[in-house]
């Protein structure tokens, strides 16, 4: 296939309809030359397809941060063959994942949906989900190119920081997953150096298409085009969404007046047509497409990921795996209804989510108590509900099931839904409560809505939009509340309905519905925890974060766990010794009482299999195979680097190259947990260490009672360091060994680990290096020195 021929065969109004969205997630198709549309949707932990809503469900895979703490390529990159086929499954040829953003701070608002705080560490995680979802013929977008470490006015910000930082750091990962084929990157909303970067063309087109080769398709970031002229020059190749937007007419004007070469607008479609070949969107008439792999059980890997990314932090007296089947004393709200997943738009809807309750309930005796309720806003009820679509005169347009009490489509409504017709959603459920009492009901959204109860009306407001991040509307909406009284046992009709339509053929319908039961306060709540805690042999309490904590659209303004959580483990741990906290957060969280507890172990967003993924763990069936790919503080204070915030626009990347233990190191202090920690069900000895040029040989024996596995990691440090780290990872590979084993792993340092960035390019440092291999950073096993 000529695709330059394709290209002939266009004028120049379809080649630019060509690079503006079709709608909210498509470009689209023409059939003359035998193009369908292209389909895009967003990951990184599952494949939404292009309705955002619980009646098309989606496998929900653990967060990228628990991908991350597997530091295994392999299972990474079966992950991406799931995604693959879950891609294919709906229709969707363009992932837009994953995120290989950098840990910069901790105060992140989407730190769980990047990989880690080091780049070497992003770059081969991030390479091999690239090469397992497009193994599957879908494409990625490995985003957000480049430095969007943070969320606050991330439309706007302006990050000032050199290009030997970039390099060696922010592009880093980057120009790994480029290397390993990607065939499509992101753009970022914020500047680099006084540019906006969907205008940039200096690492656009220079670094990323020019010096790198990359020939796959840049696509902005949703609404990040704000321009005619300087965007199309600046190296982004489709604007999304669309129709309408800056390009369009506006840019053909300009091609036609010569401030944009036409030559231009045939490298970005070319480009579309390269890609669109690659997912198997374009074709000759009567082609076919390839044969598939064999299916993936995607419940059975995102059980396996979730053990093998849960991180155990500590584990006094070896109180884990649990002998036998005590009786458990289970507390925590997240216990019930587990966070499996961060919002923003990395949040699916999984057809099932197995709670930390369920799965631990069908391994032995477990007393569950609630403890307190950190959550701000009310969950959605988990009952039957329908989705009514309804025209100006109230009539019925369609109805589609839905799992939960929460209408979502962004972008797309229902192929049976006219949008010109529509004028309002209304969802309907029916409830049974359990207990008799006043019960909140709630509504998160924006606009007017009116509840009812068994026909009577209970609310009936319009809510405000709070904040100017348009994107809030949806991803983390206002919410009001109202108290009905509910009698137990008795059936109620819940009703809400919410003006809607489409406007240029996209829909925005977001809102939940919550509800919570009566509750007898907190402090009555915490007793109750505390005395089953003192009857039951193991107490295990499930601490999480909340949707205001983490989530895409802000950042975290402390590190705490949100309401009374620590007093509650406290407490818990006074009353029973033998007490496990569980730590449901997707990125690092204070732990005043770690000291105090007998085991701390961390399940990240751990996806829909969480419960059973965690009864495997605490019961020894899996070891947890974790190792944090951050480094978690005692406070926040203590960070090294913390600044989110622009002050006039801007935040300057000071600290260089030293994020995360590079710069924990550099100042001498110690984090709660090192990058690199974790600990497992057996013990591991270093035994010898081999090192010539950029090869390395270990030995390592598995010394513990129990078959096991262990994540090597090697890190390089220059004996004459000048201005670079004290050390930095070099290499790293997950083996695995019965009692007494011994096994050797060979691992080839790449040539960029002993290079910097120079005003004349890439530089190898010559002189000696200490190679040093270990169980983290801080546990250091064996060494030996090369000479460079």
């Amino acid at each position: 296939m000529d695709i330059d021929e394709l290209i002939n065969q266009l004028d120049l109004p379809t080649k630019i309809r060509l690079l503006t969205g079709a709608d909210m997630w498509s470009l689209p198709a023409i059939p003359e030359i035998g193009l369908d549309r292209l389909v895009m949707s967003d990951g990184p932990i599952g494949v939404r397809g292009e309705q955002w809503s619980s009646a098309d469900p989606s496998i929900a895979l653990p967060s990228p941060t628990a991908l991350a703490a597997t530091w295994d390529v392999d299972l990474v990159r079966q992950v991406g063959r799931l995604l693959a086929q879950e891609a294919r499954r709906k229709g969707v040829h363009v992932l837009l994942a994953p995120t290989i953003n950098l840990h910069r701070s901790p105060l992140g608002g989407r730190h769980f949906e990047c990989f880690s705080e080091d780049p070497h560490l992003t770059g081969e995680l991030g390479a091999a989900y690239v090469e397992g979802v497009q193994e599957g013929g879908v494409a990625t977008t490995p985003k957000h190119f480049v430095a969007n470490d943070f969320e606050t006015d991330r439309f706007t910000v302006d990050v000032k920081v050199t290009d030997r930082v970039l390099r060696e750091a922010y592009l880093a990962p980057f120009e790994r997953v480029a290397e390993a084929g990607a065939w499509g990157m992101m753009t970022a909303y914020n500047s680099v150096n006084g540019t906006t970067m969907t205008e940039h063309s200096a690492l656009v087109n220079g670094v990323l298409k020019g010096e790198w080769g990359f020939d796959g398709l840049v696509v902005s970031d949703w609404t990040a085009v704000r321009s005619t002229e300087a965007a199309a020059l600046g190296g982004t190749d489709v604007a999304m969404p669309g129709p309408f937007g800056p390009w369009g007419d506006k840019l053909e004007e300009a091609v036609r007046e010569g401030r944009v070469l036409e030559s231009a607008v045939d490298d970005k479609v070319r480009r579309v047509l390269r890609l669109a070949s690659r997912v198997g969107a374009l074709r000759p008439a009567g082609g076919t497409t390839s044969a598939q792999a064999e299916p993936i059980d995607g419940v059975a890997l995102a059980r396996e990921v979730a053990a093998r990314s849960f991180t155990l932090l500590r584990n006094d007296g070896d109180l884990l795996p649990l002998a036998g089947t005590p009786t458990l004393a289970l507390i925590g709200s997240a216990a019930d209804e587990a966070r499996i997943m961060g919002g923003g738009s990395a949040q699916v809807f999984p057809d099932r989510t197995v709670s930390p309750l369920q799965g631990l309930e069908a391994r032995g005796e477990v007393r569950y108590a609630l403890g307190t309720d950190p959550r701000v806003r009310l969950a959605p009820l988990a009952v039957p509900t329908t989705a009514q679509f309804l025209d100006a005169g109230g009539d019925v347009l369609a109805e589609h099931p839905l799992a939960t009490t929460e209408a979502r489509w962004v972008g797309q409504l229902p192929s049976d839904v006219d949008g010109g017709l529509l004028s309002a959603v209304r969802l309907r459920a029916a409830y049974t409560p359990d207990l008799t009492g006043p019960h909140e009901l709630s509504v998160a959204g924006v606009g007017p809505f009116t509840v009812r109860v068994d026909g009577a009306t209970v609310f009936d407001e319009t809510i405000e939009l709070e904040g100017d991040d348009p994107a809030a509307a949806f991803l983390s909406p206002p919410e009001k509340r109202v108290v009905v009284e509910l009698v137990a046992g008795r059936p109620y009709e819940l009703e809400v309905t919410h003006p809607a339509g489409a406007f240029s053929g996209m829909a925005f319908v977001a809102y939940t519905l919550g509800h919570a039961n009566p509750s007898p306060g907190e402090d009555a709540l915490i007793a109750e925890a505390v005395e089953l805690a003192r009857s039951c042999e193991v107490a295990v309490v499930v601490a999480s974060t909340t949707l205001e904590v983490e989530s895409e659209g802000f950042d975290r303004k402390d590190l705490r766990l949100p309401g009374r959580q620590d007093e509650l483990i406290a407490a818990v741990a006074a009353a029973n010794p033998r007490t496990i906290v569980v730590v449901n957060a997707g990125s690092p969280v204070e732990m005043p009482w770690v000291s105090d507890v007998a085991a701390v172990l961390l399940t990240w967003f751990p996806g829909q299999e969480v419960g059973h993924a965690l009864a495997d763990v605490l019961y020894g069936d899996a070891e947890p195979g974790g190792r944090l790919p951050t480094t978690w503080p005692v406070r926040l204070e203590d960070s090294p680097v913390v600044n989110v915030t622009p002050v006039e626009g801007e935040v300057p990347y000071d600290e260089g190259v030293f994020i995360g233990y590079r710069a924990w190191e550099k100042r001498g202090r110690a984090p709660a947990f090192w990058f690199g920690h974790g600990l497992g069900y057996t013990t591991w000895s270093y035994d010898s260490i081999a090192a010539e040029g950029s090869t390395v040989t270990l030995a390592v024996t598995n010394t513990g009672p129990r078959r096991g596995r262990e994540v090597v990691q090697v890190y390089l440090s220059a004996v004459t360091p000048d201005d670079r780290p004290a050390r930095w990872l070099a290499g790293f590979d997950v083996v695995e060994a019965a009692p007494g084993e011994t096994v050797l792993t060979t691992l080839f340092l790449p040539q960029r680990a002993f290079q910097v960035w120079t005003e004349e390019g890439w530089s190898t440092v010559p002189g000696e290096y200490t190679v040093e291999a270990g169980r983290s950073v801080a546990d250091l096993r064996a060494s030996a020195t090369v000479k460079i």
